[in-house]
């Protein structure tokens, strides 16, 4: 007989939790499902939205597209997990201040890739606007903010508060 339930070890936001997954569960399904961490959401479940964005060992991912079994032995960090407790991370206050929340729903994954976007610009990934693409660092302006968050959708359109809050949560 087939086996298609595996017991797996999870690390999200800093907490180990083994759970009984069926093969096919998808991270998003596992963290939502088995762990209670709503803060993630399943919208197009086919990786085009961007609402189930979380950070898999610091870089972005859709989580709908993974398997959680496949994730074993990696750092998952959701929305949930960016808080300092009750403190707020930066870029969780800039989307209050700049009122970048928009109906709710993709807030979350906008907030999670609004975070990747500025490590990856530390980093020096380059996206498909950058100029400069021998620079160790790449500066963020309203374009590289625009092209980096292309990947998260939004059906409300009120995108307008999202570069303001990227931008000015920078340190």
């Amino acid at each position: 007989m087939t086996q298609t339930r595996t017991r797996a070890l999870l690390r999200v936001d800093g907490e180990d939790h083994e759970l009984d997954l069926d093969h096919r569960t998808s991270l998003l399904d596992a963290l939502r499902e088995h762990l209670g961490l709503t803060g993630s959401k399943k919208g197009c479940d086919r990786g085009q939205c961007g609402a189930c964005t979380v950070l898999l060992d610091g870089r972005r991912v859709n989580s709908c597209l993974l398997l959680a079994v496949a994730v074993q032995g990696r750092e998952v960090t959701t929305v949930e997990g960016l808080a300092d407790g009750e403190r707020l991370h930066p870029v969780q206050e800039a989307f209050v201040a700049c009122d970048a929340l928009q109906c709710g729903y993709c807030t979350p994954g906008q907030v999670v890739s609004a975070v990747a976007v500025q490590q990856e610009a530390r980093d020096g990934w380059p996206s498909a606007v950058t100029e400069d693409l021998t620079a160790t660092e790449v500066l963020l302006d309203d374009v590289e903010v625009r092209e980096r968050m292309a990947g998260n959708l939004c059906r409300c359109g009120a995108y307008t508060g999202i570069v303001p809050a990227v931008l000015g949560s920078l340190r």
